[in-house]
């Protein structure tokens, strides 16, 4: 059995962490002495992953760690996250676990998504409300929301699903891929690509700024199952200065308490 891959995909402008990302990517700023991929890196070795990729794109000279693999995506200002993923399609063979670069997360949640058996399947967080509780400059229609059936399978996945109280929960932006599930991925993602180029496409205005969710959702309707990993809870997205204030307080405290169970 080959080695699961990790990449991670961070060209992105990050422009709502405010100065913070002004001279780097977000995934480069501190959080709490380390950066945010340095705390990702971590969490994933945890889990026993320790080969690892990444796109990169905006002030990529800023990520320069050299134990990954780095493919550059340097047109990022005019796509979006799915694109970005294939710029490293040479890197997507065999079991690879692909996920956003502005997440934090404990490895109990890779090696959760490690067990899981479908070929393709995603992490959603089914107690995924209270994080949006004073949330106020990523309010919770902005959610990539998911509706799965009793089976675990992928239903509907995206932004502006409907009714919060109707969805199953949210995609975290971490998703594994067997080596069937790439070849699947790819297939349809290269046809989609041809089909859709400059067009709409699900819920994005084209194709080429559209998001890993609406590629998901593009395999569902096609007949291919997509599986759900639940979990509760364990993460936290950080997509504005906001989010990053009330993490870094939050590990502040784990710190604090832990000092404090030490010296017991």
């Amino acid at each position: 059995m080959s080695e699961t891959k990790v990449l991670i995909i961070a060209a992105g402008l990050g422009s709502r962490m405010s100065d913070l990302t002004h001279d780097k990517p977000k995934c480069m700023v501190d959080f709490h002495g380390q950066t945010l991929l340095q705390r990702q890196m971590d969490a994933y070795r945890e889990a026993g992953l320790s080969k690892f990729a990444l796109v990169r794109g905006y002030k990529k000279e800023r990520i320069d760690y050299p134990s990954i693999t780095y493919f550059e995506n340097d047109d990022f200002i005019n796509n979006n996250i799915l694109c970005s993923m294939f710029f490293a399609e040479e890197y997507l063979e065999g079991d690879v676990v692909v996920g956003y670069s502005d997440i934090l997360f404990n490895s109990d949640i890779v090696s959760k998504l490690l067990a899981a058996k479908d070929d393709i399947a995603i992490v959603v967080d089914t107690d995924w409300q209270d994080y949006y509780v004073g949330r106020v400059d990523h309010p919770i229609s902005e959610a990539e929301n998911v509706i799965f059936d009793t089976n675990k399978n992928v239903v509907q996945i995206g932004k502006h699903l409907g009714d919060a109280n109707n969805v199953s929960g949210e995609f975290i932006g971490m998703l594994k891929l067997t080596a069937r599930g790439v070849k699947i991925f790819k297939e349809y993602f290269n046809a989609a690509k041809q089909e859709y180029w400059g067009k709409p496409f699900h819920k994005a205005a084209t194709f080429q700024v559209a998001y890993i969710t609406d590629m998901i959702q593009e395999l569902v309707n096609q007949g291919i199952r997509v599986g759900c990993m639940p979990i509760q809870r364990g993460w936290k997205e950080i997509d504005t200065l906001e989010d990053h204030t009330k993490a870094v307080a939050a590990l502040a405290a784990e710190y604090e308490a832990k000092a404090s169970d030490d010296g017991e």
